[in-house]
């Protein structure tokens, strides 16, 4: 082919445009090109990370529908009555009271342990076979578990000044049997079983059973004697049961009845309904104590500052088997208190010796007041350490209200 028939075929092909142009036009359409490539794959992208959500949301919104239809077969399952094992009997036998009343002698399902299942325990038990499936946790009454149930205190002995009699006698009795029970058996002797504390208020009659606790490792089960005292017939000493079989569970544990003489309180001859109730209380209290239930690793430690309204059953040897007396502290323990109470305090010049004589006839609560205004007065005035003056301001304002009646305050925040 000739050049002018070549030339002719190209100039057809450009439609009059040249060759510069043309290549100029291949570039700028391989670059949408590139770009258009490009948008597609970033919408591509786009789409497979919207493709992966959706699939994990399938993958989220399957297992609640799993769960869903697993709590719908729960919800639809026979419901199960409550029994109150009665007997265990032989051959896998169990002689049961159901809620309704009635007495049967069922089967249990071969995965409860036959330890579990001892007389009294509450279970479940099919609808219709009324077999045993399976064994219910101990239900107390709400106001037990209202009560202060400590397991570990941080009160030692040497918390506690001028009762030095004191904490040997409740050692003795309370301490001794919970940790060294061999010592015991080996005189032959029964450990005593309670202590009760009477005194004067703020005289150290909680710090001490709460120190008692802390030496033993035991769980401290603190109760206020009104508590035991309800409304209606029978809650009062119901109550004392669930009081003495949740201390039993926990032992070691020692249950402290703090104001014994709202519920202890001598029995007279009274009409009065709420009085017989009461009464009624301390029957069953009476009947924890020592009654045919044992009481194990469970020591009693009670607190008044009445002792002479006490019952005389309450008081007997096997019930309280040690009355110890809490005195007011003398002036050497007034000295040893307020010491304790001012190991941490930053002091300057202050005789404790002194201030110890100057609080003649102060409880133990007394001083520690005592300790804490002396302290006020010095953050009042801007000072680092506490003085000998603090202590004499504090022992002023403290006696005040006690030595003049007239001078107490007429609100409770005057």
């Amino acid at each position: 082919m000739s050049e002018s028939t070549s030339g002719s075929l190209s100039d057809k092909i450009l439609g009059g445009i040249s060759t510069d142009e043309f290549s100029r036009y291949l570039v700028d359409r391989m670059r949408l090109l590139e770009e258009r490539n490009t948008l597609l794959r970033e919408q591509n992208q786009k789409i497979e990370s919207e493709k992966k959500f959706v699939e994990s949301q399938k993958v989220k919104y399957e297992r609640e529908v799993r769960q869903l239809k697993s709590e719908l077969e729960r919800l639809k399952t026979m419901p199960m009555v409550v029994g109150t094992v009665m007997e265990v009997l032989g051959d896998g036998k169990l002689m049961i009271r159901s809620s309704t009343g009635p007495q049967f002698i069922v089967g249990a399902s071969q995965f409860i342990k036959p330890a579990d299942l001892r007389p009294g325990m509450q279970v479940a038990m099919n609808h219709q076979t009324l077999s045993v499936m399976e064994v219910l946790p101990s239900s107390y009454d709400p106001l037990t578990y209202g009560m202060e149930v400590i397991d570990s205190l941080n009160i030692a002995y040497t918390d506690i000044g001028g009762l030095d009699a004191q904490i040997k006698e409740i050692r003795e009795t309370v301490e001794l049997p919970l940790i060294k029970p061999e010592l015991f058996k080996r005189v032959g002797v029964e450990p005593p079983k309670g202590v009760l504390l009477y005194g004067p208020p703020g005289t150290g009659k909680t710090l001490l059973a709460k120190a008692v606790s802390h030496h033993t490792k035991a769980t401290f089960i603190r109760i206020v004697g009104s508590e035991l005292v309800q409304k209606y017939i029978g809650e009062g000493a119901r109550l004392v049961r669930e009081l003495f079989r949740l201390a039993r569970e926990k032992a070691p544990s020692i249950i402290f009845i703090d104001e014994l003489d709202s519920i202890g309180a001598r029995r007279l001859d009274s009409a009065i309904a709420g009085d017989r109730e009461v009464q009624r209380t301390l029957i069953q209290l009476l009947a924890e104590m020592d009654g045919y239930n044992p009481r194990e690793n469970v020591r009693i430690i009670g607190a008044t500052n009445r002792p002479d309204i006490l019952d005389p059953a309450l008081l007997r040897p096997g019930r309280f088997d040690r009355l110890v007396e809490i005195p007011m502290p003398n002036r050497e323990a007034r000295e040893m208190i307020l010491r304790i109470h001012t190991r941490n305090m930053a002091l300057t010049g202050v005789d404790m010796g002194k201030v110890g004589a100057s609080t003649e006839g102060l409880s133990g609560a007394d001083l520690k007041a005592i300790v804490t205004e002396a302290g006020i007065f010095a953050i009042r005035s801007d000072r680092e350490a506490v003085t000998e003056l603090d202590f004499e301001n504090a022992v002023k304002k403290i006696r005040s209200p006690r030595d003049d009646p007239d001078n107490r305050p007429s609100g409770m925040f005057a």
